[in-house]
């Protein structure tokens, strides 16, 4: 796990960072798929939200950075957990489970229209054009992705439904984005990570304690088990540390759009290990991806801020 910096970070760098949280994130989906057969969905999560929940507490108390928390700051904690990463980690999954990878790919790349929404509903971020058109060209770029690999686009029966529980997840991982960053005034991102884990295992615990408790954990096979130390300590743990501590640099609409970078990683993760195709409209797209990313990186060479207001973040 990175160390916890002691000053500022130069924004190259903490962009590079974010740039292989994408690529890791990309690979995550394939590997995941990789568990579940063997592995009925909550119960998959319960583990490997396990996993990574004993890596965030030993990078805790091997980075001696923990403080007794406030009692509002544990309820925040608390609130952030269950409404943010609680609800993304439910939901994600069973809208997977119901939906068409079209619709759950367009859908997941709406993660920085959340964020850019709750904060201009709080007032915590301002929303610039250079914003609004980055965000703009990162979807355009995902849904040409998409279209290139062929993925159904429905909404009949059941896709409905799985299209809503993926939106709710996207809803409540915006909700995490945006508001974990309140807590890092006060603690380190070690802690708030740790704590969110915490939170979050506890929870789904108590909701998925049956079905985790039917699993013959003992014959579970090692691929699978591979599966689940990947994505609970890089995916999860040292991803969301990386993600958390990003936005306290960047700011989190800055951040969030490194989320649409993740389908260009994952169609190149599927061309070279699953024999899928990857032509002009997937090419294409990516472009446009990393043009939406370079555009709000660099949002006052597109567009000059007001006069007598600072230059945006």
């Amino acid at each position: 796990m990175t160390p916890e910096p002691s000053s500022r970070p130069n924004v190259l760098f903490v962009e590079f960072v974010l740039l292989l949280v994408a690529v890791v994130w990309g690979i995550n989906p394939v590997i995941i798929k990789l568990g579940l057969q063997h592995l009925p969905p909550q119960p998959y999560n319960l583990a490997r939200m396990v996993v990574a929940c004993i890596i965030a507490l030993a990078a805790l108390r091997l980075s001696g950075t923990w403080r007794r928390p406030t009692r509002s700051d544990l309820w925040a904690m608390a609130r952030i957990s269950a409404l943010g990463f609680f609800v993304f980690q439910i939901f994600i999954t069973e809208g997977l489970q119901r939906t068409t990878a079209g619709n759950a790919s367009f859908i997941m790349c709406l993660l920085p229209v959340g964020v850019m929404l709750l904060n201009k509903l709080y007032g915590l971020e301002a929303i610039t054009r250079a914003v609004v058109v980055g965000i703009a060209c990162s979807i355009s770029g995902v849904v040409l992705i998409v279209l290139g690999t062929g993925k159904e686009f429905s909404l009949a029966g059941q896709h409905l439904l799985g299209t809503l529980f993926v939106l709710a997840s996207q809803a409540g991982y915006a909700y995490y984005t945006v508001f974990s960053k309140e807590l890092q005034a006060r603690y380190s991102t070690y802690q708030i990570t740790a704590g969110l884990m915490v939170f979050t295992t506890l929870l789904l615990l108590a909701a998925t304690l049956p079905e985790a408790i039917a699993v013959r954990w003992l014959e579970v096979p090692a691929i699978a088990w591979g599966s689940v130390l990947f994505s609970g300590i890089l995916a999860l743990c040292v991803c969301n540390f990386l993600w958390i501590w990003g936005t306290g640099i960047l700011g989190t609409s800055r951040v969030a759009i490194f989320n649409n970078i993740s389908p260009v990683f994952a169609v190149i993760t599927a061309y070279f290990l699953l024999g899928e195709t990857f032509g002009v409209l997937q090419t294409i797209g990516a472009a446009s991806v990393f043009a939406g990313v370079y555009i709000t990186r660099n949002r006052d060479r597109f567009f000059q801020h007001e006069p007598g207001k600072p230059p945006s973040r």
